[in-house]
């Protein structure tokens, strides 16, 4: 409603009127002093008035005359496309200045000062007292200080008031004298002496319901409908004091466990100890009355499994024969032999067969084998010629399909591509200073609060944007001007961000005197130093780490530049960019090493073409990284595989070295050879040259460990030509980690194979020893002939004297296939599956690494059992043949072996017999087992609670070279950017040319939908703890309909005798007229007269070549010339969008929150609206992927644990084993979620082979299981436990470790690290958990069936009893 205001009276008195002339030759017109009463107004003056002034002085006399309402007419003209939208705001600028410049009462409130002479020699007012109240100043204020201006996403206030904070200071700048303000100065004092009376009246408040005062959402807040509550990202609502309810429960339900754990086991214990005292009584008590011995099965120590062993075997064995038959290998001899037979598993008879008839011909034919593999390896390796690297950071982190991309392909087609940024951090050095001795100096540098301005900085940085400005690109010689963005055009000025803007880009525009109050002026009001692409240039983008409280900007400790450049999507633009781009990086570089001495400054900066080449760069600089650790591999490989050849014994190098040193010296004594010495050792016998262990030449397999890891290169490099033929490029993670993997997965079934081969030469090699006994009654015949390993014929006949103990090379190389071929068919379909999985996971560099990986694994593990067997063969022969390792046409003569020399005290390895001392017996005590069940378990629960804190996000600095000139920007970049990146919310499928459609989309007209795209996005601005916005929404369509508005008189002009031709910014007022004059219904907020239609689309292509200028703000060339996408035919707005910026989003989590924020919004407006919206930002495609990274990360793991799970539980035979090896998998990876179950599982699936390959047959239920499966995972340790250890955990660890000399962060941390992480925790759980696990609850097994005669000899050696846990180390049967 219309307030009151102070009723103009012919009693009143003026203290100016009329104007003197201006200051200076230009310059506005001063008002001069006038002391008398005001004066009636002509008719003309009277006009002039009411359509400035309105109807508040349209009566009575008056303090002005026409000259004066000229000026105040171009004056209130120059801000009314600033704050016309908001009628409260307009009305009240307009009102205060009216009752300033005319108001009859000007005396009760105006004061002139002082006075001075004009231009034109008359006296003239320069500087007076205005006494404003209190509550016409804050309601003044309150009135604009929200109004915006979309084109600039900012604030009138900025524009109009300095960006003032309260209504003192929005006063103060509006009165104070400047070039484009006001010719002199105005004072506000706070207080109004006696005989004066403050200017006073009810201002007009944006939220009354008149017309004249009624503002909409957009710029009165008071007005907005509210958004329902929504509560900040990564808030927990469900906490127990710190923690979240779940670690709560999962801490509370352990500690429970544990408790309970530690409370049965000591009233187990106790009962036991009660038990075992009468038991013992009873023992003694039998063994006096009778003479009976007990059975074997009494020496059980009180190991695992005796109390079931004491309780079942000899008591029920002398009860009830019938049991004993249930008893299985925990009984006595007496048992028939048909009690103790074990169970088959077909599809393990399928197995061996298989691999055997593939072992026994690779052996038997190795050179055909060498032929048809290595030729369908080279075919493979044919698809090299169409390999290719992906570089593109888009392409390469971003699926094809994904839901950003198509999003980002959309706003490029339609606007353009975003714009290609040159960043640029100055700031003081502390090198500089410190090589200057300046102590204090160098303390506040390194407390990072030294100021960089200063006039020597400021004059050589002038210099340095000068060259800069000049630099000519290589070879084609392109400048700035020719590959920036210009908002005005062609003929525009480059957007070139910096404090120089503020200066004109001129050193001599500023003195020593004078930089700093210019500074300061111009931070405090940006719309006063217009850079020369005319737009306003806030501090927060020129100046970095300004003290907040107060704003010092002469403090700021970083000066941050921007030069924005054009991008494009045709090759040749970009192309020229680019070049630029090059030029300017190579002239920053060289600044950035001499600007310390020469200037004091460190500089950092990025390029538009940095990111990509230096990435690539580190890829380069791990070359010799990957070939140190395949050099590292190979040696291990090369020197621990021969170490476990089956022989006599025979001293060591060192020992060799030692005997012959002391030795030598005797040759050269002239005493001659008794004939009592020929008798005497051979070896102590002088000789020049030292005698080195035959096993050093011959027993190496230094060969063979290189043709191991040739086969892993081939593979992958038979991989990598395959992709590559079918169109999957390689990734620089691909080159980097690769080779690493496929070596690491690779390398453990070499030593698999060569360590069952070892042992298959203690059993049937030229060295192996003759069975202690044979047993005296028919048994069933060996599945070992001559004839095949496995035909499964039994003859009841044939007795085990009749079964050859000496088989050929190829018979045990087949043999050794046979028995681990299974083995590593599991772990590899098992891995090739898990990766394989990776490629459901639409990142290309997740899914070609996958593909890449899988393809690898399988590949490599073809070729061991195929061309590695091969190899093992001819190894085989050349050891036997004693033909040196490396040189095999050199044969070592035979050396004598006395007849009785010892045999060696045991065949097992360092590995093996540790683990069968001391390991395993200490690991299958009751009380180890749970406490490794506690601790595990504990490891879960931490591993669970960690999982809730894991970050999303990956570091950029992390992807570059330590070394990079990156990595300082983006630490500087988190420092000194106070500003967020721009979002664009894309709106198409609607039809803006109608109302409507008008209607859901604008904001500052009262018919506008309250849930316009406008106003949601302004209410979100509103909430930035949810929404991440900073500054208000661009609107082209408000900003485009207010373009229209006839009071704003430079805008859209027609000529007066042709209004369908539109006037050009140079055409004269009198020519034109404002293109919607005279229109009825006439132009107003409620949207009533405004075009639609074809007229809409006509105002509109102007509107879009207007030229952006100080007289027309609102013209929409500089600021939304590409913010809409017109049909071809010019017949519609296909696409169009709405821009705003974030906050200064610092971590990972605040992209990913406002990406998220963004996509949230984009949702409700398509919802509200009905259009289809979505929000685009440069950085969005990038973080597409952490929207669908948790449920894709449970998918993947969810498919790959289901697969371990089906292909464990077929293989093995036992659904029981198949969920303890999968669930013992999940334990691995939830400690780690980045590895792969191709990895994890590897450390579990060998373990569990051999477990249910050395089982009985006994069932799980039996009173003597649990000892049965004691013994069984006792036996896969000895079995497989050594080649675990030393063939997959310490060859990765020795491959991994190298990876800790690399330079790029990101192989330490995401690789060397985690992998580290990985295989410990592998190591562990494999070799830890899983034994405690199976053996306690592990399914019944399913023995190799690799020879009967074998199988009996060990149960005549075992005696059906512990043996392994009471033998001592020296004895063969524990061996």
């Amino acid at each position: 409603m219309a307030m009151a205001r102070p009723p103009g009276t012919t009693g009143g008195r003026c203290v100016m009127r009329g104007s003197c002339g201006p200051k200076g030759w230009f310059g506005k017109p001063l008002p001069c002093p006038y002391d008398g009463p005001p004066i009636t107004p002509d008719e003309d003056e009277r006009a002039l008035l009411t359509s400035i002034c309105g109807d508040e002085l349209a009566d009575g006399d008056v303090c002005c005359n026409s000259d004066q309402l000229q000026v105040l007419r171009e004056n209130l003209n120059s801000a009314e496309p600033l704050i016309f939208s908001c009628p409260a705001c307009r009305n009240n600028f307009r009102s205060f200045f009216c009752h300033f410049t005319c108001s009859p009462n000007q005396g009760d409130f105006v004061n002139i000062t002082s006075t001075q002479t004009s231009s034109t020699g008359k006296t003239a007012v320069k500087s007076l007292d205005f006494f404003v109240g209190e509550r016409e100043g804050q309601g003044f204020f309150d009135s604009c200080k929200n109004v915006q201006v979309g084109a600039t996403n900012a604030y009138a206030m900025d524009l109009i008031g300095g960006g003032a904070t309260n209504y003192s200071a929005f006063l103060k700048y509006m009165g104070d004298e400047k070039d484009i303000g006001s010719p002199f100065q105005i004072n506000y004092p706070s207080s109004t002496p006696s005989g004066m009376e403050a200017f006073n009246p009810v201002p007009r408040n944006c939220a009354d319901n008149d017309l004249l005062s009624r503002c909409t959402c957009v710029d009165c807040p008071q007005i907005c409908s509210t958004l329902p509550e929504l509560s900040p990202p990564g808030q927990n609502t469900c906490h127990v004091g710190a923690l979240s309810c779940l670690s709560f429960i999962l801490i509370v339900a352990y500690s429970l466990c544990a408790a309970a754990f530690i409370i049965g086991y000591t009233i187990q214990h106790s009962l036991r100890r009660q038990r075992d005292r009468k038991y013992e009584r009873l023992v003694l008590s039998t063994e006096t009355a009778s003479d009976t011995p007990l059975s074997p099965t009494s020496h059980a120590r009180g190991l695992i499994g005796a109390s079931s062993l004491a309780r079942y075997a000899d008591g029920e064995q002398s009860s009830e024969s019938h049991n004993d038959s249930r008893l299985g290998r925990a009984v006595t001899l007496l048992d028939p032999l048909e009690s103790v037979q074990p169970r088959q598993y077909r599809l393990n008879t399928v197995f061996r067969r298989l691999f055997y008839k593939l072992g026994l011909i690779s052996a038997t034919f190795p050179w055909l084998t060498f032929a048809v593999m290595f030729t369908a390896i080279g075919l493979l390796n044919i698809g090299w010629k169409d390999f290719a690297v992906e570089t593109d950071p888009v392409r390469l982190w971003v699926a094809p399909d994904s839901e950003s991309k198509l999003q980002k392909d959309f706003f490029d087609s339609n606007f353009g591509p975003f714009y290609r940024t040159e960043d640029i951090f100055v700031k003081s050095s502390a090198a500089y200073l410190r090589s200057l001795n300046n102590t204090d100096a160098i303390q506040s540098v390194a407390h990072a609060n030294t100021p960089v301005l200063s006039w020597e900085h400021l004059k050589f940085w002038f210099k340095v944007e000068s060259d800069i400005r000049s630099l000519r690109s290589a070879p084609n010689g392109y400048g700035l001007s020719d590959v920036c963005f210009k908002p005005a055009g062609p003929d525009g000025a480059c957007v070139f961000q910096s404090v120089t803007a503020w200066f004109e880009n001129d050193i001599d525009n500023t003195t020593p005197d004078t930089w700093e109050k210019r500074i300061q002026q111009c931070a405090d009001a940006p719309a006063e130093c217009l850079p020369d692409f005319q737009q306003p240039l806030a501090p927060k983008y020129i100046l970095g780490g300004v003290p907040e409280t107060p704003r010092k900007y002469l403090d700021a400790e970083a000066l941050v530049v921007h030069i924005v450049l054009s991008d494009s999507l045709d090759p040749d633009v970009q192309g020229r960019a680019m070049e630029w781009e090059r030029s300017l990086r190579e002239y920053l570089l060289r600044l950035s090493e001499r600007a310390p001495e020469q200037a004091g400054l460190d500089v950092t900066f990025m390029t538009g073409v940095s990111l990509e080449e230096e990435l690539n760069k580190s890829t380069n600089t791990d070359v010799k990284i990957v070939v140190l650790s395949y050099m590292a591999m190979f040696l291990y490989v090369s020197l621990t595989l021969g170490s476990g050849s089956a022989g006599r014994e025979e001293e060591g190098v060192i020992s060799s070295l030692h005997r012959w040193a002391t030795n030598l010296p005797k040759f050269f004594t002239r005493s001659h050879l008794s004939s009592a010495t020929l008798s005497i050792d051979s070896r102590s016998a002088p000789r020049i040259f030292p005698r080195l262990p035959r096993k050093l030449f011959v027993g190496s397999k230094f060969t063979l460990g290189l043709f191991g890891i040739a086969l892993v290169i081939l593979s992958v490099s038979s991989s990598v030509g395959f992709f590559s033929a079918i169109g999957v490029k390689v990734t620089l993670i691909i080159a980097e980690v690769i080779p690493f993997l496929v070596l690491a997965v690779g390398v453990d079934n070499v030593f698999i194979l060569v360590h069952e081969l070892d042992r298959q030469n203690m059993l049937h090699g030229p060295n192996a020893s003759a069975p202690e006994q044979a047993l005296s009654f028919p048994t069933p015949a060996s599945p070992i002939s001559r004839r095949s390993h496995l035909d499964g014929v039994r003859d009841e006949s044939i007795d085990v004297g009749s079964v050859p103990l000496y088989l050929s090379p190829e018979e045990r190389v087949a043999r050794t296939l046979a028995k681990m071929g299974p083995s590593i068919l599991l772990s590899s379909v098992t891995e090739t599956v898990a990766f394989a999985l990776g490629a459901l996971v639409p990142m290309p560099a997740v899914r070609n690494f996958a593909l890449y990986a899988a393809g690898s694994v399988l590949l490599n593990a073809i070729m061991q059992v195929t061309v590695f067997v091969s190899a093992l063969a001819l190894d085989l022969r050349r050891t036997e043949a004693s033909r040196a390792d490396c040189m095999p046409c050199i044969r070592l003569p035979s050396r004598i072996e006395l007849l009785d020399s010892p045999p060696a005290a045991s065949n097992l390895g360092i590995l093996a017999r540790l683990i069968r001392k001391y390991y395993a017996p200490l690991l299958f005590r009751p009380v180890v087992k749970g406490l490794v069940l506690l601790v595990f378990s504990g490891l879960f629960v931490a591993s669970v609670i960690s999982i809730q804190h894991i970050e999303l996000g990956l570091d950029q600095r992390l992807a570059l070279p330590s070394d990079s000139y990156l990595v300082p920007y983006f630490s500087d970049l988190d420092s000194y950017l106070d500003i967020g990146p721009p979002v664009y919310f894309v709106i198409h499928d609607i039809d803006v040319t109608h109302r409507p459609g008008q209607q859901e989309i604008c904001g500052r007209f009262t018919t506008c939908d309250d849930f316009s795209v406008a106003n949601v996005l302004e209410a979100e601005r509103k909430r930035p703890d949810v929404s991440f916005f900073a500054q208000p929404s661009a609107s082209w369509i408000d900003d485009f309909f207010n373009w229209l508005n006839p009071a704003v008189e430079s805008c859209c002009r027609v000529r007066k005798r042709d209004p369908s031709v539109f006037c050009g910014p140079r055409d004269s007022p009198r020519l034109c007229q404002p293109c919607l004059a005279g229109q009825e219904p006439a132009w107003n907020i409620t949207m009533v007269g405004l075009p639609e239609g074809d007229e809409f689309m006509r105002y509109l292509k102007q509107w879009l070549v207007s030229p952006t200028t100080e007289d027309c703000p609102l013209a929409g060339q500089a600021s939304f010339g590409e913010a809409l996408s017109i049909s071809e035919d010019g017949d519609e707005v296909k696409a169009s969008h709405f821009r705003t910026f974030m906050e200064p989003l610092k971590s990972q989590a605040d992209f990913i929150n406002a990406f998220e924020a963004a996509h949230r919004i984009a949702d409700d407006l398509s919802e509200r609206t009905g259009a289809s919206v979505f929000p685009y930002s440069l950085f969005f495609v990038f973080f597409d992927q952490y929207a669908h990274i948790i449920s894709m990360t449970q998918e993947v793991l969810g498919l790959g644990l289901a697969a371990v799970l089906v292909v464990t539980s077929v293989f093995l035979g036992s659904w029981r084993t198949g969920i303890i090896v999968t669930a013992t998998v999940a334990l691995t990876v939830l400690v780690n979620l980045v590895i792969s179950l191709g990895i994890a599982v590897e450390f579990c699936a060998h373990v569990a082979r051999a477990f249910m390959s050395s089982g009985s047959g006994l069932a799980v239920d039996h009173p003597a299981g649990q000892k049965e499966r004691d013994e069984r995972m006792w036996t896969a340790l000895i079995d497989v436990g050594p080649s675990v250890l030393s063939g997959i955990t310490f060859t990765k660890l020795i491959g991994m470790s190298v990876l800790a000399l690399t330079r790029s962060k990101l192989l330490e941390v995401y690789y060397f690290r985690m992998w580290l992480t990985l295989i410990i925790s592998g190591a562990l759980h494999g070799l830890v958990l899983l034994p405690v696990v199976l053996s306690l609850a592990g399914g019944p097994g399913f023995p190799l069936q690799e020879a009967d005669e074998e199988w009996m000899s060990n149960t005549m050696r075992n005696d059906y009893e512990y043996t392994p846990f009471l033998a001592d180390d020296d004895s063969v049967h524990s061996d």
